[in-house]
């Protein structure tokens, strides 16, 4: 901007992304996915690629995307959105194919379709909203949720020797031949939601440069099925969430 150049007052307003649309979100107070959503919809806008990018999201909290989010959306069945995803972008190169789910979906019972289309190195975008529970469908306990972590499916935490560990699919993802960017962020303060939005930029980048699969994993809070206020919920993720999922890039290539 020139020295001496008027800043005009539209350009001092803060607004939301054209891409969302006016609908009033269901999502609880606190919940990370409005953040979220807001990213994608603004670096969408950003690369020019309204009319070129395709959502898949499965079932969840994730499903309703699409009542938000004005691009093409395709709903999956339950975990098999990078299948989809994988046929959407091999049919359709020029596309900017994304995927949009939670742990439960992800980590769960689609492990098997996050864990090939990854090692095939497909060149789309997974966006992995991890809050350690199953949000929707009652709390329940998910293959992310932290030793001693209760929920309604283990009211007393959870046991190792009862239930398994953690789950850090992230970090297994990485390991794959097949991915070019695995990283781990959050949306909890407004310096962290200026580093997610690079970071899934690069991951957007990424696809249509052809460089293969990219994760992009959101540590979230879900204050309802916590049971705590959404102040609360940013807290008990900071002291014990990141620990275990520490925010940060794990592979970037």
């Amino acid at each position: 901007m020139e020295q001496n150049e008027i800043i005009k007052p539209e350009n001092l307003v803060y607004s939301k992304p054209r891409l969302m649309n006016g609908n009033a979100m269901h999502y609880c107070p606190g919940c990370s996915h409005g953040v979220i959503h807001k990213l994608i919809a603004a670096i969408i806008e950003e690369m020019g690629m309204e009319e070129k990018t395709v959502g898949i999201s499965p079932v969840g909290c994730a499903v309703f995307a699409y009542n938000y989010l004005d691009i093409d959306w395709i709903e999956a069945a339950h975990g098999r959105a990078p299948a989809l995803a994988t046929a959407v972008k091999r049919l359709n190169p020029d596309r900017m194919v994304f995927t949009y789910q939670g742990d439960g979906d992800l980590a769960a019972i689609g492990t098997a379709e996050t864990v090939h289309a990854a090692n095939r190195g497909e060149n789309i975008v997974i966006i992995f909203v991890n809050n350690a529970i199953y949000g929707m469908t009652g709390g329940q306990m998910a293959p992310t949720t932290l030793l001693g972590m209760p929920t309604s499916t283990c009211p007393y935490g959870r046991d190792a020797a009862m239930n398994g560990y953690p789950l850090k699919i992230s970090d297994m993802l990485a390991l794959l031949d097949g991915t070019c960017l695995v990283t781990r962020q959050s949306v909890h303060t407004a310096a962290a939601v200026r580093k997610a939005k690079r970071m899934l930029r690069m991951a957007f980048e990424n696809s249509m440069a052809g460089k293969g699969t990219s994760i992009v994993e959101f540590v979230s809070t879900c204050a309802s099925g916590w049971k705590m206020t959404p102040e609360a919920a940013n807290g008990w993720m900071e002291e014990h969430m990141f620990p275990f999922y520490p925010p940060g890039d794990i592979k970037n290539i």
